[in-house]
């Protein structure tokens, strides 16, 4: 396992392309949400819209994919991530969960999930650097793509720009499990990176022979799904506002939730909101039931 816990190289030679992950959007801008979400609307419509940034997300994956045989860390990912991502600020909030990020630097607090979206948008584009070490290299490219991006929008002005940008770098750089998050907007995207666990993530190198423990692992993880905390089966109205529920289909599923995952969530300053159980499903393979953290 690398030292930012993500992931362990695959057996074998995978390519640029993305997962074949199907994931419906968690994020619906028409939806109601337990925040201000204008700004967000605006911000993630000119993400979209951005041929910079759309670049970086596909040469990402050359030398995470097809240079090192790592999983999935391209468009397909971002895409998840940041869904995952916004679908936990979501539920938090609607629990009453406060933010201090874009709080502690004086911004609004529709600004948080701006923070949240982009942090998740570039947390990987030091991929294009190099694999090893990547997140010290997304730095100083989000930070360059951030100045021309906040720009646009005219609710930033220079020093708005400037603190969206140190929160954003934050959050960033501690999607690495070397960093400690001193914000749950940080902490979140540290934990929604960790939630792109599923088996379309791992299909590239499977398929090319791959049968390393992260690949394996993956290819067990049938279902992710975020709920509210009070959808858990016995609920007694003291639980997280946050449930993770994993499908695991056999016990090799265990790596990615006891490893990966629980060493993401340890001090993310979110670790006491949110509960995760991940259940076998398998019929004839036992060895491991259920898991909760």
């Amino acid at each position: 396992m690398n030292d930012d816990g993500d992931d362990a190289p695959a057996d074998a030679a995978g390519s640029p392309g993305d997962s074949d992950t199907t994931v419906a959007r968690a994020y619906d801008p028409d939806s109601e949400h337990a925040f201000p979400d204008g700004r967000l609307d605006d911000v993630l419509a000119a993400v979209d819209a951005d041929p910079e940034i759309r670049t970086y997300l596909r040469a990402q994956n050359v030398n995470a994919v097809t240079r090192m045989e790592y999983n999935d860390h391209g468009a397909k990912h971002i895409e998840i991530v940041r869904d995952r991502a916004l679908r936990l600020y979501d539920l938090l909030k609607r629990g009453g969960v406060a933010f201090n990020g874009a709080a502690d630097q004086g911004l609004d607090e529709a600004d948080e999930p701006v923070i949240v979206a982009l942090a998740a948008t570039l947390h990987d584009v030091g991929h294009v650097v190099h694999r090893d070490d990547h997140v010290y290299y997304s730095i100083p490219l989000a930070a360059d793509l951030l100045d021309r991006f906040l720009a646009q929008f005219d609710y930033y002005d220079v020093e708005a720009r400037v603190r969206m940008k140190a929160e954003v770098l934050h959050a960033i750089l501690c999607h690495h499990t070397a960093e400690t998050p001193l914000t749950r907007e940080a902490g979140l995207i540290r934990v929604a990176d960790a939630l792109d666990m599923e088996r379309g993530r791992s299909r590239i190198p499977y398929e090319k022979g791959g049968r390393g423990i992260n690949t394996l692992s993956s290819r067990a993880i049938d279902r992710v799904e975020l709920k509210p905390g009070d959808a858990a089966d016995g609920h007694d109205g003291e639980d997280a506002p946050v449930l993770v529920e994993i499908e695991m289909v056999n016990a090799a599923g265990v790596y990615q939730v006891d490893n990966l995952l629980k060493a993401k969530l340890r001090d993310s300053l979110i670790e006491d909101l949110v509960r995760i159980v991940a259940i076998n499903t398998k019929g004839d393979d036992r060895l491991v039931e259920r898991i909760e953290l």
